[in-house]
């Protein structure tokens, strides 16, 4: 079978094209043939040896997948051979079959294509987890999304817009703002021309924002958290501008705010059952038509480096598939 493997440390051009084994059936395993691949920013980091995890090298990036079971070991009961299914795999998705722990398996909608179930995973069950779990988003309260035309920052606005929240999505282009005003953003701020600060002040009547989502990191994150509301909640969610900002600890107190970290991944690994309850909510969202994660381009399995590439450049409004 082909695989794309991280075989040394670096950018995305030195991922190779290789020819592998396929996998071994284990009891309490799936075999799934994989017909699509999400991608994600910290793909961009897991190759570069940057991310909290560090797998094994060769590795395969990739680590929400979609496909059909081609088998199943001993001691599997929730699926079978032929059997729709999705699964988050942290790393390891990007070759054209592998072996997945049955309680990772989620099985997809008839009418929910492979693509789409491979742009839900990671996103929207960060961002339920963030906004439901962790920061208590109710209706009414306002929400301010940096980095919201992102595929984490989309899945924010549609999550907050079921929640019945008022969503301020704050980016770097006016094209970008358009994009998230398309799927339910109220208000938009434009960091490069707005002064983050002033703007979300002012779009909240001086009051601030109830919870600030941030994906992004860097200079951002103080200006943001200085406009948020008295018990405010900021969201630390990641650092796609590469920086990990220094937060000054006044801010908290002055404004009695809680700075949540939400470690998604780790998240699944300590409450299994709960990350299961999220993927059968969401996709049942999906399957209604309330949330619909925008597929900015699918490449094919030999041209994973590339799309990962426009992910690291910033070119991907909303999600990057791979299609095997």
């Amino acid at each position: 079978m082909q695989a794309v493997l991280c075989t040394s440390w670096g950018p995305p051009e030195k991922l190779q094209l290789d020819e592998l084994e396929p996998p071994q059936q284990s009891p309490g395993n799936v075999i799934i043939d994989v017909k699509a691949v999400g991608l994600n920013f910290a793909d961009t980091l897991l190759i570069n040896n940057k991310y909290q995890y560090h797998p094994e090298l060769p590795f395969s990036p990739g680590g929400e997948i979609a496909g059909i079971v081609h088998s199943t070991g001993d001691y599997v009961t929730c699926c079978e051979p032929g059997d729709r299914v999705m699964a988050y795999i942290g790393w390891g998705g990007a070759r054209q079959q592998l072996s997945v722990a049955a309680n990772m398996i989620t099985r997809l909608p008839d009418n929910i294509s492979y693509e789409m179930a491979a742009g839900l995973a990671v996103t929207y069950g960060t961002t339920l987890h963030a906004l439901r779990d962790r920061a208590r988003l109710k209706k009414n309260e306002t929400i301010a999304i940096l980095g919201a035309s992102g595929g984490v920052g989309q899945a924010a606005i549609e999550i907050a817009r079921i929640i019945g929240a008022r969503i301020i999505a704050v980016a770097s282009t006016d094209e970008k703002l358009k994009f998230c005003k398309r799927y339910g953003a109220d208000l938009t701020v434009n960091y490069t021309t707005q002064n983050l600060k002033e703007a979300l002040k002012s779009l909240t009547n001086g009051e601030g924002v109830d919870v600030i989502y941030d994906c992004v990191g860097g200079e951002m994150s103080e200006q943001a958290l200085r406009a948020i509301a008295w018990q405010g909640r900021f969201l630390v969610i990641g650092f796609a501008s590469g920086t990990i900002p220094n937060i000054p600890l006044n801010l908290p107190l002055l404004k009695s705010c809680q700075i949540i970290g939400v470690f998604w991944s780790e998240h699944v690994k300590r409450n299994l059952e709960m990350h299961r309850s999220n993927m059968s909510l969401l996709l049942n969202w999906c399957a209604e038509g309330r949330i619909s994660p925008h597929i900015h381009k699918t490449w094919p399995l030999e041209q994973t480096a590339t799309a990962l590439e426009a992910i690291a450049r910033r070119k991907v409004k909303g999600k990057a598939i791979i299609k095997v």
